[in-house]
Formats: structure tokens, sequence, C-alpha cells
């Protein structure tokens, strides 16, 4: 961890980060812990119930590091696509604390399976499962967050951030894909107008190309090519740090901002100390088509 990093003071603020288990989840979740936030950590892989496609991490790992860190981790396995899991959240929450300053909408299944057929298949070969992996994601944020909001009226300044990635009119390569990666800024975007009342803020946030550990397991194969532009999952992380800490934060409601344009802000670097900027796609390549390489990759390393 880098020591020079000051973060914002969140003592006090309850957080909820889904799909916290690893990746981007758990870079956010661990922030948010050193500056001092309490953390539910969600997710489906945990340590009695098994790991999705077997990559490690789990709500509970990422938990005992945010209490670690200074902060406090709270472990809950929940499966944001079913509303029962979603509701019982919410009735956890409240009973704990009484409210709820922070959601980080993270979880995404749209990856998975993905070595059955190409990601970046036209939509005519496309199955229908995978279609309904990523409208079953954006589902789920729409429902956690449906049951969660109420729970930040009362107290000021809360804060619903939706991660994803877009690049403007740029076609992602994949059609379902490209659809709800759209619509997840769309939809911060509702949830911002119609928070316009309330004391919440809701808008986007694009992180760049992200270490994680499905990139982790690709890394010897992938080469030195993507360490010039990749960043760990923290630096996501400290965005929504100082994102939850600016007092002025209801100004960006309904906003897309990108990770690299809020480093140079509020002035963080990533762990290793470097700032890099905001990701654009650059080439011919389509991100579904950078995805479909990467994850065959992974599928090769990690298959006995």
């Amino acid at each position: 961890m880098n020591e020079e990093w000051k973060p914002p003071r969140l003592d006090g603020t309850v957080a909820v980060v889904t799909g916290a288990s690893r990746g981007v989840g758990r870079g956010i979740a661990l922030a948010l812990g050193t500056a001092g936030a309490t953390v539910y950590v969600t997710g489906r892989s945990s340590r009695g119930e098994g790991r999705t496609e077997g990559l490690p991490g789990t709500v509970d790992d990422t938990a005992e590091e945010v209490t670690a860190r200074g902060g406090t981790g709270v472990a809950v396995r929940c499966d944001h696509r079913s509303t029962e899991d979603n509701q019982a959240l919410a009735d956890r929450i409240r009973a704990d604390h009484g409210g709820l300053d922070v959601l980080v909408n993270n979880a995404w299944a749209g990856y998975e399976r993905s070595a059955d057929v190409r990601f970046d298949a036209p939509y005519w070969e496309q199955p229908m499962w995978r279609y309904e992996l990523c409208e079953g994601s954006l589902r789920a944020q729409y429902d956690v967050t449906r049951l969660l909001t109420p729970l930040m009226f009362e107290r000021p300044g809360g804060l619903v951030v939706g991660i994803g990635y877009t690049d403007g009119d740029t076609y992602l390569g994949q059609a379902a894909y490209d659809v709800f990666k759209s619509a997840n800024d769309r939809m911060s975007r509702a949830f911002a107008a119609d928070l316009r009342k309330k004391r919440v803020t809701a808008l986007s946030l694009h992180p760049g190309f992200v270490r994680t550990e499905r990139v982790e397991a690709a890394w010897e194969a992938l080469g030195d090519g993507p360490a010039a532009v990749v960043h760990t999952p923290e630096y996501v992380g400290r965005a929504i740090a100082h994102l939850a800490g600016d007092p002025e934060v209801r100004e960006r409601a309904g906003q897309v901002l990108t990770v690299g344009d809020l480093a140079a802000e509020y002035g963080f670097t990533d762990v290793d100390g470097r700032r890099l900027p905001a990701f654009r796609l650059e080439g011919r390549m389509s991100l579904a088509t950078r995805m479909d390489r990467l994850n065959r990759v992974v599928a090769r390393a990690t298959t006995p």
C-alpha cells in the first residue's frame, strides 16, 4: 500500500460494496476501509458456499482485510439477482446502523462462462444465457438500489455509485454487453433525477484497464504490454473515497466520471505512486474482443 495516500476520513460512514469478493469491488472496499468506513462486503463467493468460476477471493477474505486496514468489514453472502437476498441485506443494515451512506453497484456477472462461446461473437451467434447474464446484472443493480436507497434519506450526503464502462458512441463489440453497459450509465442518470429532492447523489464511475484476479491469472501470457496502462482495483476505491468525502459531491449528480480524471482533480495516485489518465479505447480492437482474448487466456491458465 502506498503510504503517501492521505484518504479523506470516513469514520462513521456505512457503505455497501457489491461484488466485492475480488476485483474492482474488493479494491473499493479496501480503500473505503483504509479511510475508516464500515463496509458491507457482498458477493456470491464465500468460504462456506464456494467461489464463482473458481477464482480466488471471498466476501470473508475482503471483510477481514477491510478491518485490518482500519475500517470495519462485514461479510454478507448475497446474490443481488435475488430480491429476497437484497431485502435481507437492507433489513440487516437498518437493524445494525439505522441507515446507509454509500452504495457502490459493482457486481457484474456478464463475463462469466466467457470461454464457452466467443465473447465478441455477433448477436446471431450468441446464446441467450449471455444476454441474460448481462440483463441479470443490471436488474441486480436496480433492485439493490431500489431497496437500499431509502436507508439514505435520513442521513445527509448519501452517495450511489454505478461502476461501468462505455466510450461515447463507440460500439463495445458485443450487442448485449454494449446495451447493458450503456444502460448502466443511463440508470445512474435516472436515479439522480429521481433523487433530486433528496440529499442523495447518484453517478457513474468508469475505471480503466484494471489488474484484477482475472487479469492476474493471465498476466504471464499477456506479457508486458498492458503494464503501461493497467491500474490496481484500489485506484478505483480511492476515487470513490474522495467522492464520499467531498461535501460538494451533489454537483456531480447524474454525471459519468472517470477514475483517471478524478485522480488528477483530487490529487491521489495508485498504490504504486502512478497517476494514470482516463482510459480510452484506441485502435480497431473492440472492448469485447479484448475481453474475449483475456478470458480465453484465463481459461487456459486456470484449467488443470
